[in-house]
Order: structure tokens, then sequence, then C-alpha cells
């Protein structure tokens, strides 16, 4: 008797058919359009700084990349709660929370950079010329060249 695999779903019937992932689809659509409410109320400065994580029993839960932008949305959160009560999904809306939670991807962020002056390069090519285990010599000569690169 011969293993017959199941043949594949496109991906989009699976996120329709599929009892957790239809749940996580339908979840993730309700917050998306509750984020775009929230732009639609908040000054374009402030739209990419803060995310709607989460909204049950009249409570808004706003996720803020930094304090310096809680402060402002705070500021704002009497006004800011009076428009979104306009709408009817926020109708029973109660009160706004913020929580600051920084990126968790530095953006431009660059890797670590070696500085490696001219005269430490000459020394750890010395020593590489000097060492008989091929593997070790390779790793400081690799080292060394990063001075050479520079110049």
């Amino acid at each position: 008797m011969a293993f017959r695999p199941l043949t594949a779903k496109v991906p989009a019937v699976l996120l329709r058919e599929a009892k957790p992932l239809k749940a996580i689809l339908g979840h993730a659509q309700r917050l998306g359009h509750l984020q775009r409410l929230l732009e639609s109320q908040l000054q374009p400065a402030a739209r990419e700084h803060c995310h709607v994580a989460s909204w049950r029993e009249g409570s808004l839960l706003l996720i803020v990349t930094d304090g310096h932008w809680a402060t402002r949305l705070r500021y704002q959160q009497k006004r800011l709660q009076r428009q979104l009560q306009l709408f009817d999904e926020f109708a029973n809306l109660t009160r706004i929370l913020f929580k600051v939670q920084p990126p968790t991807v530095q953006r431009g962020a660059t890797g670590h950079t070696m500085d490696l002056s001219d005269d430490a390069a000459a020394t750890i090519q010395a020593t590489a010329d000097g060492i008989s285990d091929p593997n070790l010599r390779a790793a400081l000569e690799r080292l060394a060249a990063h001075a050479k690169t520079k110049s």
C-alpha cells in the first residue's frame, strides 16, 4: 500500500476554510480596520508611531514606539476618544491605554564596523606570518585585511 500525500491547497483557500487560520485572519482583518479608523483621527506624523494592539470591553490598547509619542498622545487622549466614539466600532469606548514598546528592529542599523589602524594590521600580519596552523593563520590574515580595505 503506497502513501499518497494530500494535494496542496492554495493559501487563500486554507485561510478561508481552516477554522484556526480563519479565526486568526478574521482577527487580523478586524485589527487592520480599527488601525485605519485610528489613523484617520491621528496627526500624520503620529500615524507610524501608534498601532492598535487590542480592543475589548470598551478599552483600546495602543502600542506607541517611544515615550515622546506616548506623552503627546496622552495630551490628546480626550479629543481622540471623542472622535473615535463617533465610529460605530468604537461606540462603547470608555478608555484608551498607551503602552510604550520600541520597535524590535532598528531602522538603518548598520553592522559592526571594525576600526583597525595600519600599525595594528601590520602587527597582526607579522604574527600571522609566524603561525604554522593554517586555519589560525588565515583568520589572522583576514583580520589584518580589514585595515587595508579602508585606505
